[in-house]
């Protein structure tokens, strides 16, 4: 029989956890293992609220735990390390994303993209190495293997910081690996939420010319003004989607709702690549003429390797990327995730974990 949550480990924590397909989160009581000589523990200080926990804590993909305790966008302080730890010390500011393990011999963990390793270990909702759920960043403390903890940079928030875990490393690895990370290019980005908002950062910050796309028109001057967009395209006006036919080297889409793609493919030039980075429910409508005409490509990215994060990590210091985030109360969790799921949030929920958490404990 397996062990109840809190009886598997010997250490006690304490976090919020969703039990059904309900989706309502509140306080739980789990353990979480004792620090190996290769990891680092760390109390937890801000956890981001990407979109994925509220997949998740609903159950919308099929494939969740209960109880399930989310968030992998995850810092703190490091309050122990083990004997073999070299990369942190007791005291530092760190993170976690969204993975907490790999086989660390494929092909990709050897490429430094344990995000691809088939065995790749989720931070929450999974099964690890020792058999044993894993647990997410809503709690107050926090274990992983060193190789999973980023170290953050001293002059990154820790609260504005933490959704460039999941939400930066998914915008900074495309722009990279697709080649749209050069002064010069003309990159679109499609949706302005928790991912897009950063990604237009990055792509500024890289040197690209950057196209906002976005069904809502209301969006234009936080895009332009706050967010220094060169230009804005509003997806459902005919007129302004055919004025840009041809223009866009690559685009980045990062809606998870369902959209037509088609219109999207159109407006790029030939070679120019779509990198789709959020997940829709359900499965898209892609015509292949236009794909051929112009040699289009439709490809997919997911997060980024252990080594890569470190690097957006340390990019986004040296050049004061951070999230726009509204930093809220453990105990404002589920209104935050009805808010969520309307879109009502600029752009990224980040909760208070240090200072609010052990007031919800008593």
């Amino acid at each position: 029989m397996a062990k109840a949550p809190e009886q598997e480990h010997p250490v006690k924590a304490f976090g919020w956890a969703a039990r059904d397909t309900s989706g309502h989160l509140s306080p739980f009581n789990f353990s979480r293992r004792s620090t190996g000589d290769e990891d680092v523990r760390f109390k937890v200080l801000y956890c981001g609220i990407c979109h994925t926990d509220l997949h998740n804590i609903k159950n919308e993909w099929g494939i969740s735990l209960y109880p399930m305790v989310p968030g992998h966008e995850i810092v703190g302080e490091v309050t122990e390390v083990g004997s073999k730890v070299s990369k942190v010390k007791e005291g530092d500011k760190v993170g976690v994303g969204c993975m907490v393990g790999a086989c660390h011999a494929c092909e990709s963990c050897n490429s430094n993209l344990e995000n691809y390793c088939p065995k790749m270990i989720l931070t929450y909702g999974s099964i690890y190495a020792d058999r044993t759920v894993t647990y997410g960043g809503y709690s107050d403390t926090m274990v992983a293997n060193e190789r999973y903890i980023v170290r953050f940079p001293e002059n990154l928030p820790l609260d504005a910081g933490a959704p460039l875990l999941c939400a930066g490393i998914t915008v900074y690895s495309p722009l990279k690996y697709f080649g749209l990370a050069e002064p010069g290019k003309h990159v679109g980005i499609v949706g302005l939420g928790g991912l897009g908002h950063v990604g237009v950062k990055f792509a500024k910050a890289f040197g690209a010319k950057v196209t906002v796309i976005s069904t809502s028109p209301s969006k234009k001057d936080e895009a332009l003004k706050q967010l220094g967009a060169d230009s804005f395209l509003v997806s459902r006006d005919p007129q302004q989607m055919q004025a840009a036919i041809g223009t866009l080297d690559g685009i980045i889409d990062t809606v998870s709702a369902a959209h037509p793609i088609v219109p999207l493919l159109g407006l790029l030039k030939p070679h120019g690549k779509l990198i789709l980075v959020g997940v829709p429910e359900k499965p898209l409508d892609l015509h292949v003429f236009p794909l051929i005409m112009g040699r289009k490509s439709v490809a997919g990215s997911g997060i980024g390797g252990m080594k890569e994060t470190q690097e957006m990590i340390d990019f986004a210091a040296k050049h004061n990327i951070t999230a726009d985030v509204e930093v809220i109360s453990m105990d404002y969790v589920n209104t935050a995730m009805e808010r969520l799921a309307k879109n009502d949030v600029r752009y990224r929920f980040v909760i208070d974990v240090g200072n609010t958490l052990a007031a919800s404990k008593d």
